[in-house]
């Protein structure tokens, strides 16, 4: 287990009351307006945030799972995987590649004009 990060957590049945609404209505008009359930939006979010830590601030896989609010490392690498389609640490090498690659097809494109 990961040490937990001080974060504070909404749950449906909060959010729901706060908006007024049963929590299977807010269910249905969540997934209405963005087509994911609110524990999938969340988990979408939390990978994303967690690929952008990674491209952006060279954190390490632990400490990237940690600061978007994973409590287990094994559970951060399965869902990483299923939702970019490679675990963290290949994904990241992948898009660092191509994005090496785009700087030096501008450079050569600039090089031309």
């Amino acid at each position: 287990m990961l040490k937990k990060k001080n974060l504070h957590t909404l749950n449906i049945e909060e959010i729901a009351k706060i908006g007024g609404l049963s929590t299977s209505t807010l269910h249905q008009k969540f997934k209405a307006v963005t087509t994911l359930s609110p524990i999938q939006y969340q988990k979408k979010l939390r990978l994303q945030e967690a690929r952008r830590i990674l491209l952006t601030e060279s954190a390490n896989v632990t400490s990237a799972a940690l600061e978007v609010g994973y409590e287990s490392l094994t559970q951060f690498n399965r869902e990483y995987k299923r939702f970019f389609g490679l675990p963290p640490l290949k994904d990241i090498r992948t898009v660092g590649n191509h994005s090496k690659e785009n700087i030096n097809e501008s450079a050569y494109v600039d090089s031309l004009l």
